[in-house]
């Protein structure tokens, strides 16, 4: 049956005048008392860590002090000591495998007196320079080392090659949530014994998987953070890996798979240029909705609604040539964008998928088919189903093979499953216990502040809009004074796509914590180095990332370029 993707509700008068005010300026505003600022401290110990810091379960590997300008990352760091160690080493019982908590841990010679957990994406395995950097596009010189943060990373329990680690039952709970829980007292406590005293505020951030993580902390461990910044938030992650691999079904459906290319096969099927196609038309018929046609669709909710992909979309009335779509494409296209269904109970297994103008960029198209056949038969099988169900990943055509197996009616129960050696679903340690009781981070004066690339095709902006408005009816619609939601047109997964990808949100956060500025709309700027940008956008453009549910919308009169021009308005 072919069904048109629809958008959720918008509760919209109640929100315009209780939330946020019809035009809100880019100011910020006190929205409680203050709040202690965290003061700053000098490093009294490097090398001394590795023999005088004893924690539990903990060893120091190395303890090594780097002057100013170290070329250890991209960006020119400042002084700092660079810690690394493990804890946690055992043998498992399972697979007979060595599992530990690896980590490495970066503490400035001058210190801001704040702690920042650095999230990792992906299947976690291996401890990145624990820098700080949000977005994967982000300026490296504003990380949160560079701005005197000390900063952990970690392989989440388990080492690479993934995804086996799921045959061992502790491996996926560290994974899921354990080792921020094992992590968090460790590192704050090694943070005392090198500055004198433990953090005064706390903070968590990641992106993908790490965005994950950071919505799970918010949840399971608000008592140990202050702040939460989220990115593109694979919180359902279990659930958004299927509705990968049952993209992966819906491509196959298009074409005879050659064994010997597969990944070229399922592609020739739904080629980049007929994403772009989509993109296009999406733009003819959404773009204007802001007031503005600048190749930006800030109405996402708005474009759900004006966009029709059976209408828009030219049919191919004869061979296909990039300027149509078969019948078959857009049956295929609007299956994916629906998120996939039980075809039984026709129940939601999964988020639907917006429309939106950065579908047609090669990062959203690196989503759709290498990294689904790459990332999520694997983890579906090895780490998110009970027990796990090995299969022969060597080649594409095996990886192909177990999609094609995965049966979405019945198998999704998987990811429910308990048994006698897997104790926890992976439902159960993936996910936040409930995510939108955020009660502790609220009550305590915690805050979180989430952004999501509206063109993200691996977790859907839906899915956390569909969050957001769960938060905020849990919390009387007033979940604003504590939670904020940012999407940005264009973007993809954690950055790229015709897009403002490049804005600074940490800063907000701290200032939100500790001085009670509420956050209202951020200035985003484009990168000129992205090669997603169209050419006839200015390499200076900047534009307002609006708080949800407002609309960065066009003022009438001024430099289209400029983000002055746009203000943050309710929806219509």
């Amino acid at each position: 049956m072919k069904t048109k993707t629809k958008w959720l509700p918008l509760i919209v008068t109640p929100l315009c005048i209780t939330l946020y005010g019809c035009n809100s300026s880019s100011s910020d505003h006190k929205s409680q008392p203050d709040v202690e600022a965290a003061t700053p401290g000098n490093l009294n110990l490097c090398h001394e860590l590795a023999e005088q810091f004893n924690y539990s379960e903990t060893k120091i590997v190395s303890a090594e002090l780097l002057p100013e300008g170290s070329n250890t990352v991209q960006s020119p760091t400042p002084a700092h000591c660079v810690v690394t160690g493990a804890m946690n080493e055992r043998v498992s019982l399972i697979d007979n495998q060595t599992y530990k908590i690896g980590f490495e841990m970066r503490l400035p010679v001058d210190w801001n007196g704040r702690f920042y957990y650095q999230a990792n994406g992906g299947f976690d395995g291996v401890v990145k320079q624990a820098i700080g950097q949000f977005l994967s596009v982000e300026d490296e010189s504003q990380s949160a080392l560079n701005k005197g943060f000390a900063v952990i990373s970690s392989d989440a329990g388990h080492p690479s090659p993934a995804p086996t680690f799921g045959l061992d039952p502790q491996a996926r709970l560290d994974y899921g949530y354990n080792a921020v829980a094992t992590l968090t007292p460790m590192a704050k406590s090694l943070i005392e014994k090198a500055y004198g005293k433990q953090p005064d505020h706390s903070y968590f951030a990641g992106c993908s998987n790490g965005g994950r993580h950071t919505m799970v902390a918010s949840a399971r461990f608000a008592d140990m953070y202050d702040g939460f910044l989220v990115g593109n938030p694979g919180f359902n992650l279990p659930k958004s890996a299927i509705s990968q691999i049952y993209g992966i079904q819906q491509y196959a459906t298009l074409v005879d798979v050659d064994p010997e290319n597969v990944l070229g096969s399922l592609q020739s099927g739904f080629t980049q240029q007929e994403y772009a196609l989509v993109s296009e038309k999406v733009l003819q018929q959404c773009d204007a909705l802001d007031g503005a046609s600048d190749g930006m669709v800030n109405d996402l909710a708005g474009c759900q609604e004006a966009f029709d992909l059976y209408r828009d979309v030219p049919s191919c009335v004869t061979e296909r040539d990039g300027t149509c779509l078969t019948n078959a494409q857009k049956d295929v296209l609007n299956n994916i964008m629906s998120g996939p269904h039980n075809s039984i109970t026709n129940e939601a297994i999964y988020s639907n998928f917006p429309y939106d103008a950065g579908m047609g960029t090669s990062d959203y198209y690196g989503w759709e088919f290498f990294m689904a056949m790459m990332f999520d038969s694997g983890s579906v099988s090895y780490v998110f189903s009970t027990p796990p169900t090995p299969f022969d990943g060597s080649t594409d055509m095996g990886k192909l093979e177990y999609i094609n197996s995965f049966n979405i009616d019945t198998d999704v129960g998987r990811i429910y499953a308990i048994d006698e050696n897997f104790t926890e679903s992976s439902v159960d340690f993936m996910t936040p216990p409930n995510a939108t009781d955020l009660s502790t981070l609220r009550d305590r004066g915690a805050k979180m502040m989430v952004v999501h690339g509206s063109s993200d095709s691996v977790f859907s902006p839906a899915d956390t809009i569909n969050w957001y408005e769960g938060l905020q009816d849990a919390n009387g619609r007033n979940a604003d004074e504590f939670a904020r939601l940012y999407l940005v047109p264009g973007m993809n997964h954690c950055g790229n796509g015709p897009s403002t990808d490049r804005f600074e949100m940490l800063d907000k956060l701290v200032d939100w914590v500790e001085q009670g500025m509420q956050p209202q709309s951020i200035e985003a700027s484009v990168r000129p180095d992205n090669a997603e940008l169209p050419s006839n956008w200015s390499p200076t453009r900047t534009r307002p990332l609006c708080p949800y549910p407002q609309v960065a919308t066009y003022n009438g009169t001024g430099n289209i370029e400029d983000a002055a021009s746009f203000s943050c308005v309710a929806p219509k």
